[in-house]
Order: C-alpha cells, then structure tokens, then sequence
C-alpha cells in the first residue's frame, strides 16, 4: 500500500508529488501556479513586516537578529545559555489594516484556467544543460518552470537546483552534479547541502509540517552522506535558506526539548530553564504563520458588535437549539469564534448566518468543497450566502471586495475549518477588514489540511477565543458508529435498515470484487441508493486494492471502453484537481482538440490536453483525504489486509463519516481497525501557530 512516510495514507500534496514523479511538464505547471501565490501573498507579508519595529534581517548573509539566531541554536540546545537570552520576547505589534489589494488565494486556480509557462528558449537552454548532465530531457520543461527563465544559469552554476523539481531525488541530482562538475563534485559540497536542507523542509511540508527540529534535520543530512551536517545546517541558515526559531514546550511535551541552565543561574540557585525546541523553517511558512497569529489576534481583540439595530439577544432566542443560541451570543460578544461538531452541527453555523443576515448584516458560510457549498445553500435562506474557501478569497463567489482591497463581509463562519492549511488561512484572515466576525467551525475528528499546517488544531489548544461545542449528535446507526470513534471506541450498532454492513474478505483480491459487486448490484438493489451517488474510499493509491485497482475495476464493469480521451471515456466519473490538495469530483461529457471536457457538480470545466494526465484522475473510488469536505448516500469503505499500518483513527472517522444513509465495510483488516481506532490517534504535525497564538490567549 502506497503510504506517506509517516504511515497515513498518502495525501492530496504527496499525491500531486508522485503525480509529478512521471507526468511531465504539466504537474508542475499547477504547483507552479500555486507557489506564485504564495510569493505574491509573501511578498505582502514582508513589506508589512519592514513598516514594523525591530524588523528580522534575512538574506544572503547573517546580520542583526539573524546573526543572533544562528549563534543561539547551538548555544540553546546545549544548554549553555537559557533560551531568554537569545530570545528575546517580541515588542507588541500594531493591528494590520485590510488588504490594500485583491490577491489570488492560494492554490485558487479556476477550473480550467491557463497557467504560464517558460517559454521554449529557457526550455531548449535546460535541456541542454540536463543532456549535459545526463538527466532525461522531459524534465526541461518542468525544470525551467520551477526555476525560471534563467533555470539553465541556475543549473550550471549549482546542479543540486535539479532537487527544485518535483520528483527529483537527491540520488538524481548527485548523479546529475557529478557528470557536470567532475572532480569538483563532493558530498560536503556547500550547494548540495543547501538543496538538501530546503528539499527536505518541502517534503515536510507535503506531510503538513510548517518547520521541522534542527536534530532532525541534521540526522536526515547524515543519512544522505553530508560530512558536517552542524556546519551544512549553519551554512544554510547563513544562506538565507532556512529561518532559524526556538519553540517554548509548554504545550507539547512529547517533542524533543533542551534544557540548560547559565553558570550566574546555577550560583543563583535558579530554576532551569523552560524546555525549548530549534525549529528550522521555510520563509513562506513562516511568514504565512506570523501574518496569521496577527490577523487572528486583530480579529480576537476586535469589540463587540452591539448597537439598537443588532438585537442579538432576541436573534439567540429565536435559534432552534441551545448551541445554535450559545453561537449567537458568543459571536455578538467576540470576533473570533472557534465551533467545534460533528455533520449535524453544521446547522447551528448556518443558523448564525441566518440571524445575522436577518439583523441585516453582510453574512457568509464558507464551505471546503463545492458540494459543501450546494449543501449549504440548501440549508440558507439566501443560496448567494453560501460559497467557497477558494471561489470567495478569488472572487468567483460572494461578495467580492471593497475600495480596500478586503472581503466585504461582516460575518464569515467558515465550515470544514480543519481543512484550512496554514497559507490559505494566513490569506482568508489577511482578506478580513477590522471589525469583522470570523467563526471557524469543524469536526476536530476527520483528517488535517492537505497542505502545511494544523490551523484549527493550533487556534482550538492556544484557546485564544471562545470555544462552541455543539451538542447536537450526528443521528442513525452511522451517526452512533462515527460519534463511538472519535471517542476511541468501534463498537456494534443497531443497524434495522441495514444502515451498516460490515463484509468480510481474505485477500485484496476479494476485497476488489465484493466492491465491485456492492457499487454495481447489492447497494443499488437492497438499499435503494443508485450506483451514480455511491463512493468508495480505500487508504491508497496504490496495491492490489488501492484507488488504482479499484478504478480499473470499477470503469471495466461500470463504464467498459477504450480511454482514447487520455485514457477517459465519455461517462467516466473522475477527481479533477485544479491546484495540488484540491480534488473536484465531475463526469468526463466529451473531448476535443482542445481538451477534455468535464461536468462537476453542474460547472463545465475544460482541462487542457496536456494537463489532462497531471490533474485528472478515475474516482469511483477516492483516497479518505480526497473525500475530506464530501459527503454521498452511500460510502463503501475498502479495508484490505496490507492498509492496516496506514489505518488511524482520523483516517476510520473520516472515511466512515463520509456517509449519509448506508455503509459498507469491506472488512479484510481483521483486529487492525478496532486497534487502530482505540490506539493511533491523529499524528501532530509541527507548526509554529500555536506557539505565536499564546500571546493572545494570555
């Protein structure tokens, strides 16, 4: 079973890495799209932060703050100096003002839309460079996409840039260094060690890591054969390729800690220093977790909204349950909200969309997915008021801006809020004018962000703002099962109208065909739920029951045909993927010159011809994270013998609650699930936000 390297399944980022791994130009095209984003949204972040106080000085060389921070890492994790001494706490920062301009969101690619490209002279100069090498020519594109017009500059100067692209290992580009530079080529080669330090804090980041622990990051460099890794590690640092930073324990004991106490502190009899923590980051991360805990902050000190025309009290009256009134009153009286049930809680934010609109502010309810959204606007009294993350930060939906480049809004309660990524959120909140209300709601059980960070998480244990626990149960047997295993337990459930059914295989082979069998016959006959609104989830991608084998199984008996539209059929039910992380479920109408032609959810969407195999994908059948934000009639979940190491108790939740009226386990796992439940919990990411958040929560 394909697996990240942390043992979950393999999620949407690492998906469109191993995409990218054979898919030429076009994968890259996507992600290329994304990053500029981010350095757009980066770039706002950095002018931002030189209007401050006591500015960090980054760049090429070390000077100022940056000069401190690399003397203090060594200093901090041996205990020579208490971390107070290199780490000063930071001066109160001013409240941000809204953005002064629209910007892209990130990963907010339309469906369909054009991205740049390098053009064919910087793609000719690469492949020369790559045939150079002895590196295969199809990366020429992809290569000079990541790194720019001057890619072929770049690549002679510092072969080890190769890592830039994805899909590249660190074996190809030490094989690719060595043909180009000859003897010169070493394993303590300060640029290898500067590619490798960024290559590993991106694949990080593809596993929902903000930062990562400098020993970690030394022990990794070890492994790939760095002489000094303390020297690479500084050198990089110096490079401006990493940001160095200390992280207080206070919340997270498990993770590795240095203590030490200074010399005058022990004459002193002083108590030891507090456990810290040297993180090393990318800047965009960085940058986009900092603008966060401002934006959040800003937001959480923001002041009630009262006044005789707001009558909150009567609207929290009105409300048709006690969480649904609780909400009310606590968003009145505060700016940041943070609402935390499971699918039938949902209601209460839209309740609170409902009553605010009614007192006649501008109010929103943003959904992760577009289905998301259509389930929302069946629930609003006005279906304008329900959108997207990603439609409302490009302005496909809702609002669009003011004069002042900010949301205009008053309210957003923002559902699914667990799959919030760190540069998203940093992007939404940043988007927030001063004086608006933000409710960030979601179920704290199913799977993270397929991007960097653990936003929900960090803002629910900072305690920064007000905490909603609705206390409204999910209903049925299903609602019973889901509501048992975020607690750890997978008990039996009364099932009457066989709601539930758990099928037992022996191999994945069976598992294959009795999956078949439920999607095309059993569900279809016995519960009433067409083949066209049944899902099937399994934990990979790959094996002999991962989406892949299912897929093919499934399109055999359900839509037979040649695939000579790229491997697609007219009929063909499929995932589109317009930025990496995000998956779009749609029907293959035709193909054309121009590309292939797809439905989803109501939207026509053209992907042109040669992205078709980068950000197209079979999905009868979806990965637990794929499905994150979804929900079908039916759900037939695959458990084959050899997913049991990439089962947890996020991955059970989500998948199971997938559901809304029927259920079937294909159950080949035997003790594994109830263990997994019981046992493996969510896995901590490492990120930076919480530790920012404490200030505000104090």
């Amino acid at each position: 079973m394909e697996s990240s390297e942390d043992g979950g399944e393999e999620s949407p980022a690492e998906e469109s890495q191993d995409k990218a791994d054979g898919s030429g130009a076009a994968a890259v095209s996507e992600a290329e799209a994304e990053l500029a984003a981010q350095r757009e949204l980066a770039a706002r972040i950095e002018q931002r932060k030189a209007e401050k106080d006591g500015p960090i000085d980054a760049g090429a060389k070390l000077s100022g703050r940056a000069a401190d921070l690399l003397a203090a890492v060594r200093a901090v994790e041996s205990g020579d100096r208490p971390p107070t001494a290199h780490f000063p706490p930071p001066a109160p920062e001013p409240r941000r003002p809204a953005p002064t301009a629209p910007v892209r969101p990130t990963g907010a690619v339309a469906p369909g839309a054009a991205v740049t490209a390098a053009g064919p002279e910087a793609v000719a100069a690469v492949r020369a460079v790559l045939a150079r090498g002895g590196a295969p020519e199809a990366l020429a594109a992809r290569a000079a996409e990541a790194l720019g017009e001057q890619a072929a500059d770049a690549l002679r100067e510092d072969p080890w840039q190769l890592l830039a692209v994805p899909g590249v290992a660190p074996e190809q580009a030490d094989s690719f260094a060595r043909a180009l530079l000859g003897p010169e080529c070493g394993p303590g080669d300060e640029r290898r060690a500067a590619a490798l330090v960024g290559w590993l804090l991106e694949r990080a980041a593809l596993r929902g890591h903000t930062a990562l622990d400098a020993a970690m990051v030394r022990a990794a460099l070890a492994e790939h054969a760095v002489p000094d890794p303390d020297e690479a590690l500084q050198s990089a640092i110096a490079e401006g390729v990493v940001l160095v930073f200390q992280d207080t324990l206070e919340d997270t004991p498990d993770q590795p800690a240095a203590r030490g106490t200074t010399a005058d502190d022990a004459e002193d009899g002083a108590e030891p220093a507090q456990p810290v923590r040297v993180l090393l980051g990318l800047d965009r991360y960085a940058l986009a977790e900092e603008s966060l805990a401002d934006g959040l902050g800003r937001l959480a000190n923001a002041g009630s909204l009262t006044g005789e025309e707001l009558d909150w009290e009567s609207a929290a009256a009105g409300a048709g349950s006690p969480s649904s009134a609780e909400l009310i009153r606590s968003v009145a009286g505060h700016g940041l909200v943070a609402h935390t049930g499971g699918e039938a809680a949902r209601a209460e934010p839209v309740a609170l969309v409902v009553a605010a609109r009614a007192l006649g502010l501008r109010a929103y309810a943003a959904a992760h997915t577009p289905d998301g959204r259509r389930r929302l606007a069946a629930a609003l009294d006005d279906a304008s008021a329900a959108v997207t993350v990603a439609g409302l930060l490009a302005g496909s939906e809702g609002p669009g801006r003011d004069g002042e480049g900010a949301l205009a809004l008053d309210l957003l309660a923002v559902l699914d809020a667990p799959q919030l990524d760190v540069e998203s959120a940093a992007n939404l909140v940043e988007s927030l004018a001063d004086g608006s209300r933000l409710v960030l709601a979601g179920d704290p059980g199913v799977l993270g962000s397929a991007g960097a960070g653990q936003v929900f998480a960090d803002v629910l244990a900072a305690r920064m703002c007000p905490q909603v626990a609705s206390r409204t149960p999910d209903p049925g047997p299903i609602g019973e099962l889901v509501s048992g295993i975020g607690i750890g337990e997978l008990s039996q459930v009364e099932a009457p109208g066989r709601e539930v059914v758990i099928v037992p295989v022996r191999d994945p082979g069976e598992a294959v065909h009795r999956t078949v069998q439920l999607v095309a016959d059993s569900v279809p006959r016995a519960i009433g739920v067409p083949t066209d609104d049944t899902q099937v989830i399994t934990p990979g991608h790959g094996g002999a029951a991962g989406t892949r084998a299912l897929n093919a199984a499934l399109k055999e008996r359900l839509n037979p045909g040649p695939g000579r539209f790229g491997g697609f059929d007219p009929g063909d039910r499929v995932g589109y993927a317009p930025a990496p992380g995000r998956t779009l479920p749609g029907t293959v109408v035709s193909a054309d010159a121009e590309g292939l032609r797809l439905d989803c959810s109501g939207t026509p969407v053209l992907v042109p011809k040669d992205r078709v195999a980068s950000a197209v994908r079979h999905a009868w059948a979806l990965t637990a994270h794929q499905a994150a934000g979804l929900r079908w009639p039916a759900v037939v979940v695959v458990l084959p013998g050899d997913a049991a190491r990439g089962l947890s108790r996020p991955w059970v939740y989500t998948a199971f609650s997938r559901a809304e009226r029927h259920l079937s386990v294909v159950h080949g796992v035997d003790h594994a699930l109830p263990r997994a439940v019981a046992e493996v919990p969510a896995q901590e990411r490492t990120s930076r936000l919480r530790t920012l958040l404490r200030p505000t929560a104090a």
